[in-house]
């Protein structure tokens, strides 16, 4: 079996977010923005829900052999996103109250599993 490129799983992630931010707009959630890079790290999706702005990761695996999406958010890549979030507040004079989801998807287009973890960590 080969290595997919870089290249490869940048296309495979940018489908990915792109059914995420469907997905969750058909849940009512508004886009924002996408793949806003900030300092120490990128935040996938941010999204609106009424007043609170959404910063969404989306961790994407084809099976679970080797642990759930969800179980890839590190201490470590939650530090990374609230860094992240700050700074884009920062950038774009934001005030306002805020949260963070991850959306875990499993398995490969067009047959995916999603599930939302609203409120998934607090910011550190």
């Amino acid at each position: 079996m080969t290595q997919p490129t870089p290249s490869d799983a940048r296309r495979r992630g940018a489908l990915i977010e792109g059914v995420a931010a469907d997905w969750l707009s058909a849940k009512g959630l508004a886009l924002v923005a996408r793949n806003q890079h900030a300092k120490g790290g990128e935040l996938d999706l941010v999204m609106r829900d009424g007043e609170t702005l959404v910063f969404v990761e989306v961790r994407h695996r084809a099976s679970h052999r080797f642990g759930t999406p969800a179980e890839t958010i590190t201490a470590s890549k939650q530090r990374r996103l609230t860094q992240a979030a700050r700074f884009y507040l920062h950038r774009n004079g934001l005030s306002c109250p805020c949260r963070f989801d991850v959306l875990a998807v499993s398995g490969t287009p067009p047959r995916l599993e999603f599930e939302w973890i609203v409120g998934a960590f607090e910011a550190n």
